[in-house]
């Protein structure tokens, strides 16, 4: 996994998929599409001002769109789309080659923040 970019409340992450990330059927395990998510939004939860300490997700849903192949790099866009003093929500798309959307999440953080 890499950190590809971050921004006030974005960020975006990238995963290369290996054969081991791969489920029964031969496509990449959904697990792996969630971990991915979840460091995204993760990543983005942690641009925000005043600066976040510590993030936890507490609640995290996805939606599988598209089977994602091995040996595929998926994107994942994590946003902010609310930001209070405890908690935190973002949402996420996970696309692959050609931009074809893979899945979509969105999680909810608990936060502690820096003390102003």
């Amino acid at each position: 996994m890499q950190l590809v970019e971050t921004g006030e409340g974005t960020a975006i992450v990238e995963m290369t998929t290996t054969e081991d990330m791969a489920n029964h059927s031969g496509f990449v395990h959904g697990g792996m599409i969630s971990t991915l998510a979840d460091s995204a939004m993760g990543r983005s939860v942690r641009t925000l001002k005043p600066g976040v300490v510590r993030a936890m997700s507490f609640d995290l849903k996805l939606n599988f769109i598209n089977a994602a192949r091995v040996g595929e790099t998926l994107r994942a866009t994590g946003h902010v789309i609310h930001a209070g003093r405890r908690t935190v929500v973002a949402e996420c798309a996970v696309t692959g080659k050609d931009e074809r959307l893979v899945a979509t999440a969105s999680a909810t953080f608990a936060v502690t923040r820096e003390k102003e």
